[in-house]
């Protein structure tokens, strides 16, 4: 039987940390995968509860959290509700957020194999987090950008950002014009070489899968291409016509995984099985 069990640690910056844990009765619980989200995520959007599942009747603990500054809150860890945490999020606090779960993931299990995977912008935290973590076994990221500081604005639009403090990111699910303040933009700046992901795949001494859809209007499929340039041992997996949520959505309640979704989720458990 598939278990699923609920968590409170401390955050990084003062906030909590929600973590649910998914695995099959009886397991050893030595294989654990830890799941970041991306922006405007969270660890129950669309199918990641049932990606849960499968990977934990696949013989894996599935461990995803929410970053503790990602707007959502302990009480509604589905809403973005605290929006002022969600200006004052920035890829440092993540990375430190992720640091934390591996510490307790450690803490809690016995002497576990450690796979980082991530979706989007979590795939790129995850592949940071590799390079500064030495107990990561396998990293796995779907759909992820090759260049965090690249895609900041330029000119115009980052004066304008840094003459208001805030700029805003319009959520079209939810209808929400959801602020970031300019301390995301001085973040960038400041840590500009430990956000490098570039050097962090250069660097990279553990198997890595990256899996993008080459139809990904949000994350080019060049970007994939820049990852594997950096990175010879990456394994590059392509999918064909798939776009940035491998045709995932919100609320899920299919019964099944889309065609492109269960491509991803094989290779993924195939990869982490070999």
């Amino acid at each position: 039987m598939v278990k699923r069990t609920n968590t409170i640690i401390n955050g990084s910056s003062k906030k909590d940390i929600l973590i649910d844990t998914t695995f099959l009765e009886g397991n050893i619980k030595r294989k654990v995968v830890v799941f970041s989200h991306g922006f405007k995520g969270f660890k129950d959007w669309g199918p990641f509860n049932s990606i849960a599942e499968y990977f934990a009747a696949s013989g894996f603990v599935f461990v995803k959290f929410n970053f503790s500054y990602n707007g959502t809150s302990i009480d509604r860890p589905s809403d973005f509700v605290d929006l002022d945490s969600f200006g004052n999020n920035n890829f440092c606090k993540e990375l430190d957020d992720l640091g934390l779960v591996i510490d307790w993931v450690i803490e809690e299990f016995n002497n576990p194999e450690i796979t980082l995977f991530g979706h989007s912008r979590g795939g790129a935290i995850s592949i940071l987090k590799s390079a500064e973590a030495n107990c990561i076994s396998n990293v796995v990221s779907w759909a992820s950008p090759s260049d965090l500081i690249g895609r900041l604005p330029v000119n115009e639009k980052q004066k304008k950002w840094k003459e208001t403090n805030v700029a805003y990111i319009y959520n079209g699910r939810t209808k929400q014009n959801m602020p970031l303040y300019y301390q995301f933009y001085k973040n960038c700046l400041a840590n500009s070489e430990r956000l490098s992901i570039s050097n962090a795949l250069r660097d990279m001494r553990v198997p890595h899968l990256h899996i993008h859809g080459d139809a990904d209007p949000t994350v080019l499929v060049d970007e994939a291409y820049n990852i594997k340039k950096w990175s010879s041992g990456t394994q590059l997996y392509i999918i064909k016509g798939a776009n940035h949520v491998f045709d995932g959505c919100h609320p899920y309640n299919s019964l099944s995984f889309p065609r492109d979704l269960r491509d991803a989720i094989d290779t993924t458990i195939a990869f982490l099985k070999a």
